[in-house]
């Protein structure tokens, strides 16, 4: 992992070695993903992070530490009497913004009927429906994401995918059978 954090041995994991295993061990619990959500959202101190999460505040504040231990958030200073912090994600981080969109968009079509937070790509968007500007350039859009393969310039869809295991000792199905000995 870049910058401050630790990387986790893969190898140290039970189970298939596998990037998305190493990566649910830093980000796969319910109250990191949401803390994340509300700083990508420009929420950085605890008290809104808190409210907007529902989290219990010692399980938000250890989910935040372990971000910060993982270099995915930096804490910074904003009152030194009391002292308080503020808490940004890290390039890292940052990183993390396609996960949240594919969190939200799979939630607006398999949870919700109508989604209760939009995306908008473009100029800064504004709430009121009056001045959106529908159709005249003047505000953004809402964010229709598509994965695009960075060698081909494709659109990556279902199907065109095949997987390619290249952990010593395992396939696709499994660990891969020792060779029989004649």
């Amino acid at each position: 992992m870049n910058g401050s954090g630790s990387r986790i041995e893969i190898g140290a994991l039970p189970g298939r070695p596998c990037s998305a295993a190493a990566a649910l061990q830093v980000v796969g619990e319910k109250w990191t993903l949401l803390a994340v959500r509300e700083i990508f959202f420009g929420n950085h101190r605890f008290e809104a992070i808190a409210r907007n999460t529902g989290a219990p505040r010692d399980r938000l504040a250890a989910r935040l530490r372990s971000l910060e231990h993982a270099g995915l958030v930096e804490r910074r200073p904003y009152s030194e009497r009391p002292p308080r912090h503020e808490y940004h994600l890290t390039e890292a981080g940052r990183d993390l913004a396609p996960v949240i969109w594919a969190l939200l968009d799979w939630g607006d079509r398999w949870v919700h009927e109508e989604p209760p937070v939009v995306m908008v790509h473009g100029p800064a968007a504004t709430t009121d429906p009056e001045s959106r500007g529908e159709g005249d350039g003047s505000h953004g859009h809402d964010l229709d994401t598509a994965w695009i393969c960075r060698t081909c310039g494709e659109e990556v869809v279902r199907g065109s995918l095949t997987v390619d295991v290249r952990s010593p000792g395992w396939d696709r199905t499994g660990p891969a059978s020792a060779p029989a000995t004649p």
